[in-house]
């Protein structure tokens, strides 16, 4: 089946070897991703703004592949502070409300601690 890699322009696909997203078949499957806005190579210092530029930039990836956070079916949540969890689910609501996608959340640490968040997500594309 062919693979198709989809990359944001990070400079962290090129330095660490991953793809933003890869499709195989009808497949969506979305890399871990953070709140860095990759055109500026920022990130903001709150959790929910984090949040929000985090669910943008899986939004993008899911658009180069004929889909959408509508076509998620799994997402992963990993927080270094479980307890702020909290604070995105307004966020998540919005976006994943009407979807609802099989979740889980994880606390662990992240490899820069200016995240407070990375999301990993599962789609499937309609046909």
């Amino acid at each position: 089946m062919k693979r198709q890699l989809i990359t944001s322009g990070s400079t962290f696909e090129q330095e660490i070897g991953y793809s933003r997203a890869v499709v195989v078949g009808d497949w969506v499957f979305v890399s871990g991703t953070t709140g860095f806005d990759y055109t500026t190579m920022t990130i903001a210092d709150d959790l929910v703004a984090q949040t929000e530029q985090t669910l943008r930039n899986i939004e993008a990836a899911l658009a180069e592949t004929g889909s959408s956070l509508a076509d998620v079916v799994r997402v992963h949540y990993i927080l270094p502070k479980a307890e702020e969890f909290p604070q995105c689910w307004p966020v998540l609501r919005r976006l994943f409300g009407e979807v609802r996608p099989a979740a889980t959340m994880i606390e662990a640490g992240l490899s820069d601690p200016r995240m407070k968040i990375e999301i990993e997500v599962t789609a499937i594309r309609r046909s």
